[in-house]
């Protein structure tokens, strides 16, 4: 009996990393990984020294050989459509509600929800319980949890442990969540997919230093746990030591970023990192948010923002962001973003003699002696706190008079404030010269990015980087033509 009992116990173990069944590494390529990893860690952790662009090309580099050593451990990937129908089983299994929509694809959307009869303003779409989303509590009472309550990485960056425990249950072979994880994509189109050359062709856009930071940012997680996975022992490094790839913390990582939300926690004490299945496959679309989690039916419901016809596709708003924001996190580049904005870096430069003066005067009115200011989408790019610093950068004998101010110079932030003509002068005509420069950055113009988005072999990844960098040079042309307005004026 007791020989049995431990050929079971080895038995079950042997089966814990799951169906998908990866191969394992040779000693040798394991050793040249560990080697990959230390480098990755070193470059990924060190100052560049502004340059930024030389240490993606290294790491680039790195990883390219890691996922050669790795190829071995690739799992095959499944066909999305394959998996719908023990989806939809498996919701309406676990009290999930959906009535009225199904799950289609969608020209350039993949998978899609779709309305099967009409939907007015406010009705409710789906209800999703919380016993189906995986959450940061569940983390905290898998075989992650030990890990979690001593790993300073996984206590402060909830998203990290989230895409951990979505690795963690991918390779388990009775996970509760198999049937949505199944219908996940197999890949993703944030920038951690991206090549160089197409990160390049962001050239001149503040989006690249975003995109740059975060390709750093997931080599050095992914260099972090390959080796700890190797040295530590423990449910969770036991379980991931032999699937753990860079591709596969890419996949998990990007499906967090790409769909991730927040829910109350079960004891409603705080807010907690959440995927929720189904409602994770609707679409962006502007509009308003209309998605909120209910305490009381411990249960998130989603309302039709707007009315969806039958037969149509149902998006939801996934909030009030920049475009650089969704096309880093979430993959893609919305068109018609009326909060989109753009980030310039303006300041006091301490060879101005005057600087103190100004400086004395900014902080008065709480704003930033250098730093970011928004550009924003629309009529009206320029907003209050950059009126105001443009007028402060640009004073000279004004001064003494705005400092003088019992007010602090509010007035400065008003569009139609009273000025000398030369000061307004000046300070528009010095943000025209600064957003001309900001123009000539860009490798390419407005109408080239028009006429290359019009073209039918440009892939993905170039067709998201050049809808981003003609989203912002739209806002730098229209804030052109808002400084020569108020010029004439």
């Amino acid at each position: 009996m007791g020989k049995k009992n431990k050929a079971k116990q080895a038995n079950s173990k042997a089966n814990l990393v799951n169906h998908l069944a990866p191969k394992k590494v040779s000693p040798l390529k394991r050793n040249e990984l560990n080697n990959i990893a230390d480098k990755l860690l070193k470059l990924c952790s060190s100052s560049n020294g502004g340059k930024e662009w030389d240490t993606y090309i290294e790491v680039t580099k790195l990883l390219a050989k890691a996922v050669e050593l790795e190829s071995d451990m690739r799992v095959p990937v499944n066909d999305r459509s394959d998996a719908i129908p023990k989806f939809l089983e498996w919701l309406e299994k676990n009290e999930a509600s959906f009535p009225g929509v199904s799950i289609s694809s969608f020209d350039g959307f993949e998978l899609g929800l779709k309305a099967e009869k009409d939907f007015e303003e406010g009705d409710l779409l789906m209800a999703i319980p919380r016993k189906i989303m995986l959450t940061l509590e569940n983390a905290r009472i898998s075989e992650l949890g030990a890990l979690l309550c001593k790993d300073p990485m996984l206590q402060h960056m909830p998203n990290v442990a989230l895409s951990l425990l979505l690795l963690l249950e991918k390779f388990k072979p009775d996970s509760h969540w198999a049937p949505y994880i199944d219908l996940l994509p197999s890949e993703y189109t944030t920038v951690l997919y991206f090549s160089p050359s197409e990160l390049a062709d962001l050239k001149g856009s503040p989006a690249q230093e975003a995109a740059l930071k975060q390709c750093r940012n997931i080599a050095r997680q992914y260099a972090y746990f390959s080796k700890l996975f190797q040295t530590v022992s423990g449910p969770a490094c036991d379980l991931l030591r032999e699937v753990f790839t860079y591709e596969q913390y890419r996949w998990a990582v990007s499906t967090v970023m790409t769909r991730q939300n927040f829910v109350v926690s079960s004891d409603g004490k705080s807010i907690v990192n959440a995927l929720i299945p189904l409602w994770d496959l609707c679409n962006h679309e502007q509009g308003r948010l209309s998605t909120d989690f209910v305490p009381e039916k411990d249960r998130s419901e989603c309302l039709a923002w707007r009315s969806f016809p039958k037969g149509e596709q149902i998006f939801i708003f996934y909030g009030a962001r920049p475009n650089a924001e969704f096309l880093v996190h979430n993959g893609f580049v919305p068109s018609d973003n009326s909060h989109d904005t753009l980030a310039i870096r303006l300041g006091i430069s301490h060879a101005d003699p005057l600087g103190d003066k100004k400086r004395t005067l900014l902080n008065t009115l709480a704003l930033p002696c250098s730093g970011e200011f928004l550009l924003h989408a629309g009529p009206e790019p320029v907003d209050a706190k950059l009126r105001a610093f443009l007028r402060v950068f640009s004073m000279t004998d004004e001064l003494d008079h705005w400092l003088s101010k019992q007010d602090g110079g509010k007035d400065l932030e008003y569009v139609d404030c009273a000025l000398d003509t030369n000061l307004e002068s000046r300070a528009w005509t010095f943000l025209k010269t600064r957003v001309t420069l900001l123009l000539a950055s860009y490798s390419t113009s407005l109408q080239e990015d028009e006429i290359l988005l019009q073209s039918r072999g440009i892939n993905p990844y170039k067709r998201l980087a050049v809808q981003q960098r003609l989203a912002e040079k739209k806002i730098l042309h229209s804030t052109l033509n808002y400084a020569q307005q108020r010029l004439i004026q």
